[in-house]
């Protein structure tokens, strides 16, 4: 560990994780060395959470999570298939939990997803003689999920994904369900639902790999379309599946800096970062539908990360909140999928079985070099001239 970031203690046993660093004046104060701390004048840190992680099965797990984070986004359990598993069936006894954890630590709570083609059950599209339902059917129900899940949190919930990958690569409305019966129609009317469940509550649209020039086009030239017709959207979410080569800085600056020209809050919602080798073609393709066969060589760091790529993540890393911090006042939060590498969903996906590495904190809940990496991304500035920003150290 490097002493610069001395006394840092993760208690794997015990029931709270602190992290100490001498303040920059110097003197014997300590400060608490957590992502939500040192970011706190910069934008919101969150993490995506499983049940564990709130409902008090893992003390630690939990302190952990109400330590380093002030944000947090549901993994699982607020998507269509968790919470309104039947028709006229609804089941929140996980999610008021998960909201109620949330609101008694003053987290910033994200509700993940109401309107996606992916974990919604198969009844919602299908009539009782096994078709595909009428517009008019589907509409209704859209309209029934999202006013009594929205509704159910109005004022807890301080912000929604409405609408989860809609777009295709090249800018067209991705072909799901919603948009083969409804028509594109279905965007306007999720917003629409939404706004009048919770009139407070911020409304986002959620993509992966918007950071591709024609897709990013065509999300933007949708946004822009549902501005003008009087559409409630507040920001858009990149989701932030990266690999160490992809994106450019560069294009996540372009990307950040398009769509807040539209007014629009950006976010980065689930973000982690692929370590391992993958097929042509394969990173930030974020479609849970994509599965390819297992390969050996696409699995090498079996039992640990080397060092060099432990340091190459941390560069990573380090380059990627360089361009956040660059847009604090556009950017509005970060958020990781995942708490530490042992909860990501890479380790799956898209290949079952490999062992990944992508996030802050190993399988033991210890900080990587990327954890460090992104503290010292924020800049200290002198005691005695605070607005004049210098270089991060940590003494």
């Amino acid at each position: 560990m490097n002493m610069k970031h001395k006394a840092f203690f993760l208690l794997v046993t015990g029931l709270a994780m602190a992290s100490f660093a001498p303040c920059s004046n110097g003197n014997a104060e300590t400060e608490l060395l957590s992502l939500k701390n040192t970011y706190k004048n910069e934008f919101l840190i969150g993490v995506s959470v499983k049940d564990s992680q709130f409902m008090a099965k893992n003390p630690a797990e939990t302190a952990f999570v109400k330590g380093q984070f002030n944000s947090i986004t549901p993994e699982n359990l607020l998507k269509w298939d968790a919470v309104h598993p039947q028709l006229g069936k609804y089941r929140f006894e996980e999610s008021d939990r998960f909201i109620e954890f949330g609101n008694k630590n003053g987290m910033f709570i994200i509700g993940h997803t109401l309107v996606w083609h992916s974990q919604t059950a198969d009844w919602v599209f299908k009539n009782a003689q096994g078709g595909d339902v009428d517009r008019e059917t589907l509409l209704a129900r859209m309209r029934d999920h999202i006013q009594t899940v929205v509704g159910r949190y109005k004022g807890r919930v301080r912000g929604w994904d409405v609408v989860n990958e809609i777009m295709e690569e090249n800018g067209s409305l991705r072909k799901s369900p919603w948009q083969k019966i409804i028509g594109e129609e279905y965007i306007a009317k999720a917003f629409q639902f939404a706004h009048e469940a919770d009139p407070t509550a911020e409304l986002y649209y959620n993509d992966y790999r918007l950071e591709v020039p024609g897709k990013r086009k065509g999300a933007i030239a949708l946004l822009r379309k549902l501005k003008a017709a009087g559409v409630t959207v507040t920001g858009v979410g990149l989701q932030g599946h990266y690999d160490l080569n992809w994106p450019k800085p560069q294009e996540v600056d372009e990307t950040i800096a398009d769509f807040g020209r539209l007014g629009l809050k950006v976010m980065i919602t689930e973000l982690d970062v692929d370590v391992l080798p993958s097929r042509p073609g394969g990173a930030g393709n974020a479609d849970v539908s994509r599965k390819e066969a297992a390969d050996p060589k696409l699995n090498p760091y079996k039992t640990a990360l080397p060092e060099a790529m432990q340091q190459k993540l941390a560069r990573r890393y380090a380059e990627l909140f360089g361009v956040y911090l660059k847009h604090r006042g556009t950017l509005s939060r970060v958020t990781f999928w995942g708490l530490t590498d042992g909860d990501s969903w890479l380790d799956n996906f898209p290949i079952k079985g490999r062992t990944n590495y992508p996030l802050l904190f190993d399988r033991s809940y210890h900080a990587k070099p990327a954890y460090f990496a992104v503290i010292d991304a924020v800049p200290v500035a002198p005691v005695n001239s605070p607005s004049q920003p210098q270089p991060a150290v940590r003494r």
